[in-house]
Parts: structure tokens; sequence; C-alpha cells
């Protein structure tokens, strides 16, 4: 695109392509209430209608209930030094059946697809025992349609790993960013997986082109899905539920922080939907980007949202966080999140890896390399002091107009994913961390 003065001349947008980390404190973030983008509740009673379905095709996923555990990290918390408040971890790196966060939302859309179709036939009712669907009659139907989705990884094995047990044909189309293993397991569930030379941007549009010329084919749009969205929102509910079940209250004098990873910006921007719904301003939620593929940044930074990538500014897009290797946001998520989102956070590669090997090694919990990008938010909003020496950095002041965390506060680590890495990688990951 052909660049504005406004837009070369503004001091952020150069911090950002010049790769340096950055902290951006967004000043169109307003109070609620906000738009109605989705409705929460109808897909939280979706997602209970296929608890009996997910328990039968998933005897591991308990009650047939997709979520992840959260849970108190106090030793990375010594470790991590002058964090004001409780540190917490939610583990959508180990949620049931795919590893990641792309379970929640992934997931989602193809059931209401499956849903959908098999209403339309009429061989289905909202009041019937959805376990029924697993069986071979079910599946023939199902395998007459065909689901598609482009992907850096995580969210083609969601999408690949459920549309094969449900019965329909999947394709995966991959970047070149992905990582060959979540290429090997996608194979070995049935899923016919497409490689591509080029980024994200590139795959998504190839599958997207293809899908539409089959009127039978189903696409996944990560960039564009409401659905995808809907199934993500879900997670604030659920979070509700864990903290009250923890006795621990979000109001006015107990804030909640929440640092989420990102690349195209549907997974955070679907949670941070959900978490604002539920407790409104009290909650501050931030998303955490490579220095290299910031895409969501740019987008809110500059005000173009989708209409902006960052090969625009001359940034190359690789980073070893596979999942957040992304070039332009998705401009449904980005406009959403200009009115709710408090901020946005680049993160040198060089930083995750030894955040990834502290982790192991105080709380025996292994998240992927993209899954430790939000570790960098609490140096932003809570460290006023000399940075801790894993961090490998001399300091950085407090920003900003936010209110400043306390003792009473509430912080939320998002893990997106890794416990589906193989042994050997893990191990690869993991030494490169000392």
């Amino acid at each position: 695109m052909q660049m504005n003065y406004e837009i070369k001349g503004n001091r952020e947008v150069v911090k950002i392509a010049k790769y340096q980390e950055f902290f951006w404190e967004n000043p169109h973030v307003k109070a609620g209430p906000w738009e109605n983008v989705v409705d929460i509740d109808e897909a939280e009673a979706r997602l209970l209608r296929f608890a009996p379905f997910i328990e039968k095709m998933f005897p591991e996923v308990k009650d047939g209930i997709i979520e992840s555990e959260l849970r108190e990290i106090p030793n990375m918390k010594e470790v991590l030094g002058n964090v004001k408040g409780r540190l917490f971890l939610k583990a959508d790196s180990h949620l049931p059946i795919s590893g990641s966060i792309k379970a929640r939302g992934g997931i989602y859309e193809v059931l209401k697809l499956a849903e959908r179709i098999a209403i339309d036939r009429g061989i289905l009712i909202e009041e019937d025992d959805y376990s029924k669907l697993a069986d071979e009659e079910y599946r023939k139907l199902f395998s007459q349609y065909k689901v598609a989705v482009g992907s850096t990884g995580n969210l083609g094995l969601s999408i690949g790993i459920i549309s094969a047990a449900i019965g329909f044909q999947v394709t995966v189309h991959m970047s070149a960013d992905a990582r060959q293993w979540k290429k090997d397991l996608l194979r070995s569930k049935g899923a016919k997986v497409v490689e591509y030379l080029e980024d994200y941007e590139a795959a998504v549009a190839k599958g997207r082109a293809e899908a539409a010329m089959d009127p039978q084919c189903h696409f996944v749009d990560d960039e564009n899905s409401l659905d995808l969205f809907a199934g993500y929102s879900v997670a604030g509910k659920r979070l509700k539920k864990q903290l009250d079940d923890e006795g621990i209250v979000i109001d006015d004098k107990h804030k909640l922080y929440v640092y989420l990873p990102c690349g195209v910006g549907g997974a955070p921007g679907g949670v941070t939907y959900g978490i604002k719904e539920c407790f409104g301003n009290n909650a501050y939620c931030y998303f955490a980007e490579p220095t290299h593929a910031p895409c969501m940044t740019l987008g809110l930074v500059t005000g173009l949202h989708n209409k902006i990538s960052v090969g625009d500014i001359g940034i190359d897009g690789k980073t070893e966080a596979d999942g957040l290797a992304v070039g332009r946001p998705s401009g449904l998520v980005s406009k959403v999140m200009e009115e709710m989102l408090s901020g946005c956070f680049t993160v040198d590669d060089a930083r995750l890896y030894p955040y990834l090997t502290r982790l192991k090694d105080e709380e025996g919990i292994f998240i992927e390399p993209s899954a430790c990008a939000a570790f960098e938010g609490l140096k932003y909003v809570c460290w006023k002091t000399k940075l801790p020496k894993i961090c490998g950095t001399t300091g950085i002041g407090h920003v900003g107009g936010f209110d400043a965390p306390d003792r009473n506060s509430i912080h939320i680590l998002w893990a997106t994913g890794g416990s589906m890495v193989p042994d050997e990688e893990k191990k690869v990951y993991y030494e490169r961390g000392l």
C-alpha cells in the first residue's frame, strides 16, 4: 500500500517498524456497555447440548465440557518479582481434544455446522440427546460435506480433529510457518493437509477461494467468523465460575488483568469480549505479539485495522511464535477491540524460551513458545523497577493512565497452547531456554 505521511511520521509505527519491543496503551478504550457482537448465552447452551456427544467421542473430556484449569503459579510469581497481587495461569495449553485455545472457537464452529445440517435434514431437534450424532448413520450423512480452514497450526488442529471425528471431509491449508508435527498429526487423524511456501494470509486466501467453488464445503474463516468469536467468548463465563469457586471477587477494589497472546486476533478477541461482558470495567485485557508479526498492534495504533499489514512497513513476519505469525489482523476483531482492549505489547522472540524453561522448572507446566509471550505484559503493567535477570533487560518505567495494580489485583497469563507438542520438540524448546 502507499503509506501516507501521518503513518510514516507516527512515532509508534517507527518503533514497530524497527522491531523494537513496544507497549501501547489504548487511548480509545471506553467504559461499557459495548456493542453486542455475539450471544454468549446461546453459544454456551449449544456447547452444553453437544456435551454428551463430546463425552462419547472423546471419553477423556470430563462431562463433555471442553475447559481448562485456572492454576495459581506462586513459584513463578516469586521468580518474576514485583507482581502486585496474585498470579494465575489459564491453561488453555492443556485443553482437551486439540491442546490449545483454538479448541474453544474452532470446535464450536464445527459443532454448530453439524447441528445446522442435522436440523435442516429433520433428523435432530435441540431437545435430543446429541450423543446420537456419533452413530454411523449420522457420520454417513456428514461425510457428504466438507470443511476447510487456513491456519498456522493450532486452529488447523482443532478444526481437523473435530471435523474428522464427526465425519466431515476436512482440508487444512497450512502456511509456511506451521510446525511439521502439526501437519503430521492432522494427517494421522484423517485430515487432508495442503502446504504453502507462503504466509498465513496467503494460506487463508487460497483456502477460502477453493472452498467458495464447492457448495458442499464450509470454510472456517479465521479472519471474519462470528461463530469462532462466539465460541471463544464463552471463556469469560467459564472464567467467572472458576474465580467464584476460588472465592475470588472482581470489583472496584479487586481488579482483573489478563494477558493474551495474539495472532490474527479471533481467539484473544473473543476471550476479551467474554471477559469484559462478565467483569466490565474492572477487567483490563492486553494482547501480546511478536516484534516480527505485530499485526493487531499495528492495526490499532494506526486505526487502519485490517487495511494495513506488517509487510506494508517492511516487517518480515517471521517469528519463532508460529501461532502468532500473522501479518494482517482480523478487521472484525480489531474494530471490536478498539473500544474494549486496554493495550498491546510486542515481544522479541529471544524472550520466549527463558519463560518456557522457568515455568517448567518452577511449576511443572510446559507451554509452547508463542504462549510465553503473555509473560512480558507483567513488566509493563506491574514492574516499575529493575527487571529480573530472566528477562535479560535493564528496566522500564511504569506506563499509562490505567489503574495500577495493587496487592488485591488478580493477574492471569493466558497459556494458548503446548500440551500436544511432541516430547522431542519439548526438549529442544526447554534446552534453548536454558
